[in-house]
């Protein structure tokens, strides 16, 4: 299945506990895919594997994420960045991927481009030798 570069508006918002600030009637979640992103994992001068992930972004709002398509040639370029980063310091294609840290990574970069956006989802990684 393919990820496309397409807002994609879903009703609800999603659940919120008893006195959080849900999102007001007729407001959705605006998710904005990014395409698959793959990495070297490089040790000691040679690459021992590949990093690869792929991205959902959290917009928070419709204009927010028709900006994020519009960026997103920008918004890659900064993924791949801390991609790397995060794979030259803190992966190995011999252990699990720390998911929570490249989160952190991946959401504190693009937020550093594109200030609206709420999160980052990563729905899918991994570290393979090769």
């Amino acid at each position: 299945m393919a990820l496309g570069l397409a807002a994609l508006p879903l009703p609800g918002g999603g659940a919120q506990a008893s006195g959080g600030g849900g999102a007001a009637a007729g407001e959705g979640l605006h998710l904005v895919t990014m395409e698959e992103i793959t990495v070297p994992i490089v040790d000691a001068d040679r690459v021992n594997g590949a990093l690869r992930f792929k991205l959902v972004i959290d917009a928070g709002s419709g204009e927010v994420a028709s900006r994020l398509n519009g960026e997103m040639p920008v918004l890659r370029a900064v993924t791949l960045a801390a991609g790397l980063e995060f794979a030259r310091l803190n992966a190995s294609a011999l252990r699990a991927v720390d998911a929570q840290r490249l989160d952190h990574d991946l959401t504190a970069a693009l937020k550093v481009a594109e200030p609206g956006l709420v999160r980052v989802l990563i729905v899918e990684v991994d570290a393979r030798t090769g």
